[in-house]
């Protein structure tokens, strides 16, 4: 992998129409042969996360390994379970080998893809899971997520105090394992009240204004904590511009947004601009890896080629304590196998995800991450 990579950034006429589109399959087949027809399907994608995961699976299928044997073509669906529906329908009617899938519920789409399966299509669902029991799943444990950053919280807080909590995007498995499996922990300390909740979308612009309307009738002095899936960085941000000062930033257990893990770093180690600083902030950092679709797209090519594909694949969950964090200088692959956890503010943006490599995917790094392409 190289150092740090400076980028943040049918028709035909009508008399020959019939000829025309027959020569144009036979020419699509001949460029396509040898390789497998994969579709990326996704949902919701209005944040961070899904972007960078996009990227992921995009720079895999570019993979020396892969590139010769993989068509892979992306459709968004957006929220709405009928249309990810008639898209997995049309994938399989398009001659789809295997589909790579960010499901938006996880039951909703079940009939189409038990028959894509019936028609031999490989289907791996990434990071949000579903239920048929042909589809391979490959994801965290969504509910220790949920309950070991719930359980921080309240020993931080010594079983009491008021919390907010901010939850992701409704209707999913991941949304309602993490916020069911929080809520549980919450619920054994009788001294402990969510005074507040919204809807994030797991995005830090949507945290914000949910924060901003919480806070019209719960002002920072009436918050002693925060339970966020996407946000912590944000509830900082925030505070710090209200004047509070930086050892007195609440305690926020939330994901692993480059921006969360830039402030959880000693205070002064890295000065950055505005709130995008290390403060020494107090909290747990867990992460969604956003690999879990390169590494979903991966294992569908190695079924296709005859290999092992468990049904569930359940990756590591990252966590990250205040005292454990470490900043990445270079962005080399030794750095990132050696632990560290955030990156400088001058090379990412602070809702980007900085829990990107895997030993499962480390043909993809930082440059794909960001961009979609190869290092």
């Amino acid at each position: 992998m190289k150092a740090w990579t400076h980028t943040i950034r049918h028709a035909g006429r009508a008399a020959l129409g019939l000829a025309f589109a027959a020569a144009l399959a036979v020419s699509g087949q001949a460029h396509a042969a040898g390789k497998y027809k994969i579709f990326l399907s996704m949902s919701y994608v209005g944040n961070d996360w899904q972007t960078e995961a996009a990227n992921m699976v995009k720079a895999m299928a570019n993979t020396p390994a892969l590139k010769d044997k993989v068509d892979l073509e992306v459709q968004v669906a957006g929220t709405d379970a009928q249309k990810q529906i008639q898209q997995i329908n049309s994938m399989v009617q398009a001659g789809a080998k295997a589909i790579v899938i960010y499901p938006i519920s996880p039951t909703a789409l079940n009939r189409a893809i038990k028959n894509a399966c019936s028609k031999g299509v490989v289907v791996a669902a990434y990071d949000g899971e579903v239920t048929e029991p042909c589809a391979h799943n490959v994801t965290i444990d969504q509910h220790q997520a949920g309950t070991v950053t719930a359980e921080w919280l309240a020993k931080t807080l010594n079983g009491k105090g008021n919390i907010v909590l901010i939850n992701g995007v409704p209707g999913t498995s991941v949304d309602r394992a993490r916020t069911e499996a929080a809520k549980a922990v919450f619920a054994k300390f009788p001294g402990i009240k969510v005074v507040a909740e919204g809807t994030g979308m797991w995005s830090q612009a949507t945290a914000k204004t949910e924060l901003s309307k919480i806070l019209a009738t719960n002002s920072w002095d009436k918050i002693d904590g925060l339970w966020m899936q996407v946000g912590c960085f944000t509830a900082a941000s925030m505070q710090l511009e209200a004047g509070i000062a930086e050892d007195k930033i609440k305690p926020c257990a939330g994901e692993s947004s480059n921006g969360h893990r830039v402030q959880m770093l000693p205070p002064g180690e890295v000065k950055g601009q505005g709130a995008y600083r290390s403060i020494g902030y107090r909290s747990i950092s867990y992460g969604a890896p956003p690999y879990s679709g390169a590494m979903a797209l991966k294992m569908a090519v190695k079924k296709l080629d005859g290999g092992d594909f468990p049904a569930r694949v359940t990756l590591k969950l990252p966590l990250v304590l205040t005292s454990e964090s470490k900043l990445c200088k270079t962005g080399s692959i030794d750095e990132l196998k050696a632990g560290c956890t955030a990156f400088p503010p001058d090379k990412v943006p602070p809702g980007w995800f900085a829990d990107i490599y895997s030993e499962d995917t480390k043909e993809v790094g930082f440059n794909a991450a960001l961009t979609g392409n190869q290092d």
